[in-house]
């Protein structure tokens, strides 16, 4: 399984919304949504890999994440394993931010085998290309919804 996510937030911060292709075989699901009221582009990098794995009712699966955020892959392979130890907080003992969804993450990670793959944003990956426009529409029916 495969699954390419991106976050996109415009300004940042401000509205806000995340996109991710799941890809299991030649099998494909496009997910997106997002955010009217003001986010952060990292909270929305980190949503589009929380759904995309909340979706998934098989486990445990092995699970390959392509992201453009070096913010989310760090975050989950490198400080995430520290900050649960330290009872979410930072090496300085400053709470973590956006620890909601980082905690969300790691609940949805541990279900499956995650490898964590970073690619190059804005760069011709078809994939994460797709992504990008997945959450640039998750923006815009946010914003949509609210005008209704």
């Amino acid at each position: 399984m495969e699954i390419y996510t991106d976050g996109a937030c415009v300004p940042n911060p401000g509205p806000g919304g995340w996109g991710a292709v799941l890809r299991w075989g030649r099998a494909e699901k496009d997910l997106c949504g997002g955010e009217a009221t003001a986010t952060t582009n990292n909270r929305m990098e980190l949503m589009a890999p929380i759904r995309a794995l909340e979706i998934l009712n098989r486990a445990p699966l092995v699970v390959d994440i392509y992201t453009d955020s070096v913010y989310v892959r760090d975050g989950i392979t490198k400080w995430l394993p520290r900050w649960r130890a330290n009872g979410w907080q930072t090496a300085a003992r400053q709470p973590v931010k956006n620890v909601d969804l980082w905690q969300l993450l790691d609940a949805a990670v541990r279900k499956h085998e995650v490898r964590w793959h970073w690619v190059k944003g804005h760069a011709g990956h078809p994939e994460n290309e797709r992504a990008d426009r997945l959450a640039a529409r998750g923006l815009q029916e946010a914003l949509a919804a609210v005008r209704v």
